[in-house]
């Protein structure tokens, strides 16, 4: 993808309109073009200062009637003389007077303009990581892609093996964390290996379970020091996605399987993993 197809596709990137490959084609690309990235940043501030911003009025029965009074037609009709039979009708649209509907508005709308760009410079310059407007679900975007792209290519896992013990030294060598990994075969969902990914900016792991002929990838990272608790749940072109962080990791699980059978493997892998 180059830089004018990138800026072609940035409002419906970021309205979250895209399919999972395109977006991922973008997010690339706005990984390794710094002048995309500064616009697209910049776009995405100037969207979320609006949205903050801009005040909300409504309009008083007074006021309404004075706007409709001011664009209603004015005609005069002029009968044609020297015995032509019938009358020619002559409209004359009286130009509605100059009005300021701004100075009748309850805000000043330079001190808007300032608020608008004063929150998108401290948004670029002050704070070290931009939270985009709906930043969850930009990631379930990547999340999915990840999934699908897993499946298309047969590419499910990097190290193929049921064992916990010998799946989890994989990627405790290849990652700066050392990922909880456990098997859940006894309980319906065998570990079916793991994998290298790359998500949120960042090396995660990915480990793959199956839940009778489904596959659950759970990716897990680890949890900044702001991160929240509790539990987030969505759905997105037809895959449940599940969200949860302990005091460790961040996790995500996705899979086509139902919200139920999701539910039920969070709850099986957290009472499998260690517990500090």
């Amino acid at each position: 993808m180059n830089c004018e197809q990138a800026i072609k596709l940035m409002d419906g990137y970021l309205d979250g309109e895209l399919d999972p490959i395109t977006s991922q084609a973008i997010e690339q690309h706005l990984r390794d073009c710094g002048h995309c990235d500064q616009a697209y940043k910049t776009h995405g501030s100037l969207i979320h200062a609006i949205g903050n911003a801009t005040p909300y009025f409504k309009a008083s029965a007074e006021l309404r009637e004075r706007i409709q009074s001011s664009l209603r037609d004015e005609t005069t009709e002029h009968a044609v003389r020297n015995g032509v039979r019938g009358a020619q009708v002559l409209l004359h649209k009286r130009q509605p007077e100059p009005r300021s509907i701004l100075w009748e508005a309850p805000w000043n709308w330079l001190g808007l303009a300032a608020a608008i760009i004063l929150t998108a410079i401290i948004a670029l310059n002050v704070v070290p990581r931009f939270q985009r407007p709906g930043a969850d679900q930009f990631l379930a975007t990547q999340l999915i892609a990840s999934h699908v792209r897993s499946l298309m290519a047969s590419h499910l896992t990097d190290v193929a093996s049921s064992d916990q013990h010998t799946v989890k030294p994989w990627l405790d060598t290849k990652l700066d964390f050392a990922p909880p990994v456990v098997d859940l075969s006894s309980e319906g969902c065998p570990l079916i290996g793991g994998r290298l990914d790359y998500l949120d900016n960042r090396p995660v792991a990915a480990l793959i379970y199956q839940r009778r002929r489904h596959f659950i990838n759970l990716f897990v990272w680890p949890a900044g020091s702001d991160a929240a608790g509790g539990t987030k749940a969505m759905t997105r072109q037809g895959y449940q996605l599940l969200h949860w962080v302990d005091s460790d990791f961040n996790y995500w699980a996705i899979s086509d399987i139902n919200d139920k059978d999701l539910q039920e493997f969070k709850q099986l892998f957290q009472e499998q993993i260690p517990h500090h």
